[in-house]
């Protein structure tokens, strides 16, 4: 695959914004990061899409998304045992392939893959995003810039998401006669733009049709503020993600649309080249 069609996939972008804040994260701001649980997830993650790969008779090996998903558990997981990022790693991927309605998996793979183990285990947990205000304004610009690369195509998800739980922040602080500057805080928070950005925002678990990606965003965001603020339970958004999941099926089935693709690769055939999108 040349360089152009390279630059075209947004998963290159993904990859380098989150790989650098992982670098950053572990040896500027002490993010907590154990590089022995970061190399974990990586190869296992890379070795169960593989052997994903060859079970379903996929004609090629694609590393880009495991990358992605391990890199937002590293950045989000934290666990005391490697056998836990090693299972966090499985459940994540494997879900690809197990988990499927209709041609596309139901659940964010690092998503569920957190949630899972947070309920079924006292040795997993989320980092509490405290990354400090320079490294919050960094990410974001990073952030809002894979929006500009990728023309905004299917940016609606992450905007409605934001725009909305923003909504329902600043409406809560002013029913309370609390300063606007508690929502503000609230808003800035590593883990909520790796969530809105990296997890919500992933095409292949998002409805379809731009129509179906607006009201899910929107739901989304409801359950997460219902969640923290009315159950008292933190994590909202991460919560919340993995128990609408189900209902992109049933918002694709109301709202028809195109299903996302990836970027086109060639592969060789006894028939010359063709394109395959992963």
């Amino acid at each position: 695959m040349d360089i152009g069609t390279r630059l075209r996939d947004p998963r290159y972008y993904q990859i380098a914004v989150l790989g650098t804040l992982v670098a950053y994260g572990a040896l500027a701001l002490d993010f907590g990061i154990r590089i022995e649980n970061a190399l974990t997830i990586v190869v296992s993650a890379l070795l169960v899409q593989f052997a994903g790969t060859k079970a379903a008779g996929l004609p090629r090996f694609d590393p880009l998304s495991p990358l992605i998903t391990s890199l937002s558990l590293t950045l989000l997981l934290r666990t005391d045992l490697v056998a836990v990022a090693a299972l966090a790693a499985v459940i994540a991927i494997s879900s690809k392939f197990l988990v499927r309605v209709r041609g596309k998996h139901v659940f964010n793979p690092a998503n569920v893959a957190i949630v899972t183990l947070m309920v079924s285990t006292d040795h997993a947990w989320i980092s509490s995003g405290q990354w400090g205000s320079a490294a919050i304004g960094a990410f974001l610009l990073a952030c809002l810039g894979f929006i500009v690369l990728t023309r905004a195509k299917r940016a609606e998800t992450t905007i409605g998401f934001l725009g909305f739980y923003a909504l329902l922040l600043f409406g809560r602080a002013l029913w309370l006669g609390d300063p606007l500057t508690i929502p503000m805080h609230q808003l800035q928070n590593g883990a909520l733009l790796v969530f809105a950005f990296f997890m919500i925002s992933d095409p292949k678990t998002t409805p379809d049709a731009a129509v179906g990606r607006v009201i899910y965003s929107m739901v989304v965001a409801s359950l997460a503020f219902a969640i923290q603020f009315v159950l008292y339970q933190p994590h909202g958004p991460i919560l919340a993600l993995v128990a609408t999941a189900p209902l992109v099926p049933v918002i694709d089935y109301l709202f028809h649309g195109s299903a996302y693709r990836w970027i086109r690769r060639p592969i060789h055939t006894t028939q010359g080249l063709k394109g395959v999108y992963r």
